[in-house]
């Protein structure tokens, strides 16, 4: 049989061929019989197109690179989403056996050329996804970016659940915001492989010399259930290493991704002041910074030192206030303290026991009693700035 009776006879059986690939797909492919029916017919038109593709290139082989890249233009574009590469392959085996099938015994010559020619449409459905999924780390990185942006800009809207879904954030209830310099070779990939070691997923952002991070705990972690879940500081150092030299500060947790620009506001105003702390550690947490964060101007650090130390304190004794202000104006200095109060140093030990039983912070450090300090003066310089409003207002009323 010369190339033109095979032609003929290839052209008047390409009906049959299609019929017998797509039985064939039904018969070996589990994932085909499952498709929906539109799906189905969307490959089996592909698989049609490079019966048809086939032929015509048998007729002209100097047509390889264009007939094999129209074998997929066949297929609508979310087809794309839902058959992988993978099963893209298998589609163009089952098709080749198929077709040698029917052809065994006509022509050695025609049986490499099927080979040949399987072969550039497999390279041209790699280099289909290959293109696709490209164009789609592009968009993800450009979507990553502007999420993680209007995070740290806070200017939240409507649309970012609906962007953080299309990223695939796979983070559940608590995140955090980590904060520090960007690598000179940073490795993004090694960045997120270790994420998701730590049973964690992350948004990561690149400005510049700053890199930021989004941390959230992963429910498609891998980590065995029992195992219990690291906390966010300790994340954060394991992730250390992934960061440039420089100060690394971890913002507080927040209960959702949504809130997540709260944290990033404590990360972004604890990294701006972290060199005031000279032995400061890395990473740092942003609560341990609040009182350069204070002094720098930050009213969060002011809000928060009032409302977790100055008005517990307040609230629970004066008695308590009273002597941790003198403990602190002494040096921290027990028997000096009891003299100016009259009392016992054991007395002094006791409420400084009970100043850290209600806030949680230990006046005997010296970090902390700086911290409880400059919490003191904000809390009572607010308070002084309230008592004499409060005149204000009764005279105004006064007078009306």
């Amino acid at each position: 049989m010369d190339k033109t009776e095979t032609l003929a006879y290839l052209r008047r059986i390409s009906g049959d061929l299609a019929t017998a690939t797509t039985t064939r797909l039904e018969d070996s492919l589990p994932w085909y019989a499952e498709m929906p029916p539109a799906r189905r017919s969307a490959v089996g038109l592909v698989a049609q197109a490079g019966i048809t593709s086939f032929i015509q290139w048998y007729d002209d082989p100097n047509s390889t690179p264009w007939i094999a890249a129209d074998v997929f233009l066949a297929a609508p574009r979310e087809l794309l989403r839902s058959v992988s590469l993978t099963q893209t392959l298998q589609l163009i085996r089952a098709t080749v056996e198929v077709t040698e099938e029917r052809l065994q015994g006509k022509s050695e010559d025609l049986r490499e050329a099927i080979l040949l020619y399987s072969r550039e449409v497999a390279f041209a459905a790699a280099d289909v996804y290959a293109r696709a999924a490209e164009a789609r780390g592009l968009w993800d990185a450009r979507l990553e970016a502007l999420v993680v942006d209007s995070i740290l800009t806070g200017e939240a809207d409507e649309e970012l659940p609906s962007r953080i879904a299309a990223l695939g954030w796979h983070g559940h209830g608590e995140v955090s915001v980590l904060v520090g310099t960007t690598p000179p070779q940073f490795d993004v990939d090694q960045l997120r492989r270790t994420a998701r070691k730590l049973g964690v997923d992350v948004l990561i952002g690149v400005q510049g010399s700053r890199l930021v991070l989004v941390v959230g705990r992963s429910q498609s972690s891998g980590r065995d259930e029992l195992e219990p879940e690291l906390p966010f500081p300790e994340i954060a150092r394991r992730l250390e290493p992934g960061f440039g030299s420089g100060y690394l500060v971890l913002g507080p947790a927040v209960p959702a991704l949504v809130d997540a620009s709260q944290s990033a506001r404590a990360a972004l105003a604890g990294f701006a002041v972290a060199r005031a702390w000279r032995n400061a550690p890395r990473p740092v947490e942003a609560d341990d910074l609040l009182p350069e964060r204070a002094l720098a101007g930050d009213p969060l650090a002011k809000q928060t030192l009032v409302e977790r130390i100055y008005r517990p304190l307040q609230a629970h004794s004066t008695d308590l206030v009273a002597t941790l202000w003198s403990y602190l104006d002494n040096g921290r200095s027990l028997e000096a303290t009891a003299r100016e109060l009259f009392v016992h140093p054991n007395t002094v030990r006791y409420r400084l026991k009970r100043v850290s039983d209600v806030i949680g912070w230990d006046a005997t450090g010296p970090r902390e009693a700086l911290i409880l300090q400059t919490a003191l003066i904000l809390g009572s310089t607010g308070s002084d700035q309230s008592r004499r409003r409060a005149p204000a207002r009764r005279v105004a009323r006064e007078h009306v």
